[in-house]
């Protein structure tokens, strides 16, 4: 198990670029499934989870080509149905999130589908229910094989249908809008996710033949085709990661400018940045972050405590609750951060209290953050990254953090950002990663 070694106090100073979006890239790469035609692929991040789905669609018979610089074509014209109720298969499932994905656009391309219970973080409940219900309303059948531990998922025949979600579930859209381009008649997708990522795919399906309507909204018109063919698809940047830059560069007081942000893509994401007194400056695509030696948290109009809550898009995405938690940590001022959307991920706090913060974990959803205002340094601590993003949250709190810190588990946070390290390093960052 990979650590990384940092040295917390450099000042940081240069240009980043963001990597493509992990979550778009997972959407739009089993995407190809529903077509035998090739399909390209542009500035698809190198990161375990995306390369760990390349894999496993190369063991079902997809052909992969790279093209170089983030580019890569596939074709799914000979698969190896078989392989999917393989143990290997189940296997591979088990540490990949992102492969439930494939159930949609194997359901509507060849009626049938066996997927294993997927992987990913451990955040609590990530429930399937939005998925199957869905998937069900156009006529599929589900049933469990507990030798194998998968979902068998047929259906004779898919046609369209009106349907009402329980929750704006993204991965849960798509796999649903996956399954109905494909299906008889028209789908009408209500209290459907609207994130940039399944804006991107509609308009990448739309663009392989797909009639998909209300890209961008909540009610989602799907008019059902025979086939699509090939395509060229770009990712958007990560907005993951631009918050992660702007958080650095303010927890660390350093000048950073983040490049190709796709800013009209960013959402609620500068304001809520804003409301804990960083500055961003936007400078066409680009966003610059000055140094900043103090930053002061906003009050509402009626002088109540700044709350910060994750909700569905265009809310606040729940993937930059950690990051902006640990900015809080040398705010001026006071925030309540109320993670409502997922469980239990708010825990690894008591890591960053070991590190100095003051912080009041209230219950498994809600944290009282009161700011140090630059007046104190946080220590450097051992500590394990629990996921992705808490992993990222740590690594921010280390850099900007009095002596040398040790991250243990590091896998997570490579599992969703690109040779970080290395760019932070370019820019004067000390972080040495060891086996």
């Amino acid at each position: 198990m990979a650590s990384f070694i940092i040295e917390g106090g450099h000042k940081l100073h240069g240009e980043i670029t963001p990597q493509g979006a992990k979550n778009e890239a997972l959407e739009v790469i089993t995407a190809i499934l529903l077509t035998d035609e090739p399909v390209t692929i542009k500035n698809i991040p190198d990161i375990l989870d995306v390369n760990n789905l390349i894999n496993l669609l190369r063991k079902m018979g997809v052909q992969v080509t790279p093209q170089g610089n983030h580019e890569w074509t596939f074709q799914a014209d000979k698969l190896d149905i078989n392989y999917l109720g393989s143990q290997e298969f189940v296997q591979c499932c088990s540490t990949l999130r992102g492969s439930i994905l494939m159930l949609g656009p194997l359901l509507g391309r060849f009626h049938k589908a066996c997927v294993a219970k997927p992987g990913g973080d451990k955040i609590g409940r990530r429930r399937l229910d939005t998925h199957f219900l869905g998937i069900q309303e156009l006529g599929a059948k589900f049933s469990y094989n507990n030798q194998l531990g998968v979902y068998e998922i047929d259906a004779q025949e898919l046609n369209g249908k009106y349907i009402l979600l329980d929750e704006a579930s993204v991965t849960g859209t798509a796999n649903i809008i996956m399954t109905a381009v494909l299906a008889k008649g028209i789908t009408t997708i209500y209290n459907a996710a609207c994130e940039p990522y399944i804006q991107q795919l509609c308009r990448m399906l739309n663009s392989m033949g797909a009639k998909i309507t209300g890209i961008s909204s909540n009610l989602l018109t799907i008019e059902g085709v025979e086939k699509l063919h090939g395509t060229e698809h770009t990712i958007l940047p990560d907005m993951i990661e631009v918050g992660s830059f702007i958080g650095l560069a303010a927890m660390t007081g350093s000048d950073i400018t983040i490049k190709n942000v796709s800013y009209e893509n960013l959402g609620i994401i500068p304001n809520m940045f804003s409301r804990l007194g960083i500055s961003i400056e936007r400078c066409g695509d680009d966003i610059h972050i000055p140094a900043h030696q103090h930053y002061e948290v906003q009050s509402f109009m009626d002088g109540s405590t700044m709350a910060i809550a994750d909700a569905p898009w265009p809310g606040l995405t729940p993937d930059l609750l950690s990051i902006i938690l640990v900015v809080a940590t040398q705010a001026n001022g006071t925030v309540l951060i109320h993670q409502k959307m997922f469980e239990s991920r708010l825990f690894f706090v008591d890591k960053l209290i070991d590190m100095g913060a003051q912080i009041i974990l209230c219950d498994p959803h809600r944290a009282v953050v009161v700011g140090h205002n630059h007046k104190f340094k946080l220590r450097g601590a051992r500590m394990s990254s629990p996921d992705i993003r808490a992993g990222i949250a740590l690594l921010i709190a280390a850099m900007s953090a009095e002596g040398v810190s040790t991250i243990s588990n590091i896998e997570q946070i490579d599992r969703g950002y690109e040779d970080i390290e290395k760019r932070l390093t370019n820019l004067g960052a000390s972080i040495k990663r060891i086996p």
